[in-house]
């Protein structure tokens, strides 16, 4: 079985459809939606529409953080996260913001997990971003597998019984290992809004019949994007972040 995780989409449309169309190239069996569909980017309503297009032909979607915020309060967010908020609400029918608030904040499957932060109290929206962080994910589930994203940092954690977790940063396209004897966390990096210098959009490759995880980067038209931030009148750092991948 192979498995195409998606996450922190953050409305971007440019980055979702060369994503889109990365993946059905790659022909998964299963896609899933690791959460943060909408937040900080110009075309929310269609990253929702997309999202629930998969929905309907049997992908799998968790909320996110920016999802909630949307239909709920945007308290302890940043102040430019919360103004992205703000404008995203105004762009959104109620029925989308009756899917965002339809999708639970995990779903498990067979022997893994899917969630847009940690496992450790998922609506907490807690950061994996270290080994102590995933401890608490593994700690909190006896998922053999944990599929995130929240942090916009590809990353992969391998736990066995009795060590603490070790941290992993793949290559870009480049399969990693999925080690029988071990557990494993994998932090999907973000399709709309990459964080770790690369500007390119990431997407993740799951093949669980080889036993490997490719961190799939996917080149986009991010000048586009952010000439459209900018034209919705949302703050400028949006735009700029998504040329230096920050």
């Amino acid at each position: 079985m192979r498995l195409a995780v998606l996450a922190d989409i953050h409305a971007n449309r440019e980055a979702l459809d060369a994503v889109r169309e990365a993946v059905a190239a790659a022909a998964p069996d299963v896609i899933i939606i690791a959460g943060d569909i909408i937040g900080y980017g110009p075309d929310p309503a269609y990253a929702v529409e997309l999202v629930a297009d998969y929905a309907t032909r049997g992908a799998h979607v968790v909320r996110g953080n920016h999802d909630q915020a949307v239909i709920d309060e945007d308290r302890g967010m940043t102040g430019i996260a919360r103004e992205a908020i703000r404008w995203t609400r105004q762009q959104l029918s109620a029925d989308h913001r009756a899917f965002l608030a339809s999708m639970p904040l995990t779903v498990a499957e067979e022997d893994r997990l899917y969630v847009h932060a940690s496992a450790d109290e998922p609506g907490r929206w807690h950061y994996v971003q270290s080994a102590q962080a995933a401890a608490l994910s593994f700690t909190a589930t006896g998922a053999r597998l944990i599929v995130c994203g929240h942090t916009h940092v590809p990353a992969m954690f391998y736990a066995r019984a009795g060590h603490p977790p070790v941290a992993f940063r793949p290559l870009d396209d480049q399969p990693a290992p999925l080690i029988a004897t071990r557990r494993h966390l994998v932090v999907a990096g973000s399709v709309g809004q990459p964080r770790d210098g690369n500007p390119a959009a990431c997407f993740v490759l799951i093949d669980l019949d080889r036993h490997r995880v490719t961190m799939r980067r996917v080149p986009y038209d991010a000048e586009t994007t952010a000439r459209k931030v900018l034209a919705a009148g949302l703050p400028p750092a949006l735009a700029t972040r998504l040329a230096i991948g920050r």
